[in-house]
């Protein structure tokens, strides 16, 4: 056989093979894409909660926040570690990696009045678009 013959059908099997692979793998190598994106929180679609969010300046008063980590579906995703930056007071970790219902939750006091601005960030590099803030008042 002529060495030119050879190449062309080895490149005619490696396409074929190629093609073949591309049409048998493509439905599952979607599915598996799809299955990542599941597990990645979204920065929108999660959600932060403050209750109460006006109480006194006591040191002793607390405002349960609580983070719900979601995907772009709104499903929520396990095992995410939370944290929560604050403009004023203190802020104590309850719970900070999220359960099956994808919930975080911290406690927030301080001793001085004014507005405490909370953000979220999960796995120390998503910022949540979704920021609360909680009046400390002096009675």
């Amino acid at each position: 056989m002529d060495k030119k013959l050879i190449g062309l059908i080895l490149v005619f099997f490696i396409a074929f093979g190629l093609f073949v692979s591309i049409l048998v793998f493509q439905q599952p190598i979607t599915k598996l894409t799809k299955a990542k994106e599941e597990f990645l929180p979204s920065p929108t679609k999660s959600l932060v909660f403050a209750w109460p969010n006006s109480l006194p300046a006591d040191g002793k008063s607390e405002s349960v926040i609580t983070v719900f980590v979601r995907n772009e579906k709104e499903f929520p995703i396990t095992n995410k570690k939370v944290t929560l930056t604050t403009t004023l007071g203190t802020i104590k970790e309850i719970q900070p990696v999220s359960d099956k219902q994808g919930k975080t939750e911290f406690k927030l006091s301080s001793t001085s009045s004014g507005v405490a601005q909370i953000k979220a960030t999960i796995d120390n590099s998503l910022k949540l678009t979704q920021t609360i803030s909680v009046q400390f008042e002096n009675k």
